[in-house]
């Protein structure tokens, strides 16, 4: 009994050990990088620490989030929006995503709240310490601008906490039909985690779910933070579009978004990484060859049940069943850019939240 004992203390301090371990290194981390920010933005620390994530604290330049699934156009848009002189975006930081994973690991069960807590973590200490480091990435990573924006595209299934802890920031949603989405991951071999190349069905089930969360997070963060763009009418439609887009980021016009392919890797223009899959396809001015590539793609057995594993593209607006799409003529909600406002009010009163209009 007394081994027992023994062996049960020895494998619970152990347990600790490794816990403060970790809870030490990333007190470490985030000392080193606090003291390492300057006096600006450590003086923006302590106010959030004081006012809370939502005390309108937030100091430098306005931040813009661009994201949705890999081969939404989440490209196209950074790099038209790179080629206005005022705002900076950049290629991929791949870290703002798993700073926010991490982020979320670290609360997810009350066991590792109540741990934090008692370690004196509250959720005010980590948000503080987590925006201070995106903003040093976002910031880092380019030259500084007027406004900065990040195009990473799974930052939109943190839209939510993001809208939290960077109370000026807007959000851009890119849609795009999941049928092509799909289509363009497989052939493209793009590695996406959770799609299988041989499985299209469950690639378009994982579409529908992944997209389903994002735009949910969007409805949720509101239409005047957050704008789903739809891939297909930003490409048929790029001045329409892009003038919508410039008035929800209450930015000046410049016609420079309208000719991207003319600034690519020119100061002051968009520049671009030889390592994502979309590059080749950005250099070259907005065009419609992609739109309808994934038609004859999929079997006629997976085609009969689309609806049924992939019901977000009916509620995005598409027509499933439709077999080439008809996306110069879309849904007249999609068209006059009400679709989501409609369902931001839906969402609301499902929640029994008052809503003024």
């Amino acid at each position: 009994m007394k081994e027992l004992l023994n062996s049960r203390i020895f494998v619970q301090m152990r347990g600790l050990t490794k816990y403060t371990s970790v809870l030490l290194m990333l007190w470490i981390g985030t000392l080193t990088l606090y003291l390492g920010l300057g006096p600006e933005v450590r003086s923006k620390i302590s106010v959030t620490r004081t006012q809370g994530t939502q005390g309108g604290a937030e100091r430098g330049a306005p931040l813009i989030f661009i994201g949705g699934l890999p081969r939404s156009g989440t490209t196209l848009a950074r790099v038209m929006l790179d080629a206005h002189p005022s705002i900076r975006c950049g290629e991929e930081t791949r870290v703002v995503p798993r700073i926010l994973r991490t982020r979320m690991e670290w609360t997810k069960t009350p066991r590792e709240r109540a741990r934090l807590a008692e370690a004196g973590l509250s959720d005010q200490v980590l948000n503080s310490a987590v925006a201070a480091f995106i903003r040093k990435i976002i910031e880092g990573h380019g030259e500084p601008a007027d406004w900065l924006c990040n195009k990473d595209p799974f930052t939109m299934k943190h839209s939510v906490y993001l809208s939290k802890i960077f109370p000026r920031a807007k959000f851009i949603l890119m849609v795009r039909d999941g049928r092509a989405v799909v289509n363009s991951i497989i052939t493209r071999k793009v590695t996406v985690t959770g799609f299988d190349f041989n499985d299209p069905k469950k690639c378009l089930e994982r579409w529908n779910a992944i997209i389903g969360s994002m735009y949910d997070q969007c409805l949720q963060v509101g239409p005047e933070r957050c704008m789903p763009v739809y891939y297909e009418q930003l490409s048929l439609h790029p001045e329409l579009w892009m003038h919508r887009i410039m008035e929800f980021l209450e930015i000046p016009w410049s016609d420079n978004v309208l000719h991207h392919q003319d600034f690519i890797g020119k100061p002051g223009g968009a520049s671009l990484s030889q390592l994502e899959r979309s590059t080749d396809q950005v250099m070259k001015p907005v065009n419609l060859q992609a739109l309808c590539k994934w038609v004859g793609f999929y079997p006629q057995h997976l085609v009969d049940i689309i609806p049924n594993i992939a019901p977000m593209l009916r509620r995005l607006g598409y027509d499933p069943m439709a077999n080439p799409p008809k996306y110069d003529q879309p849904d007249p909600r999609i068209a006059n850019n009400t679709l989501h406002v409609i369902q931001h009010k839906k969402m609301m009163r499902n929640k029994g939240l008052a809503l003024t209009d």
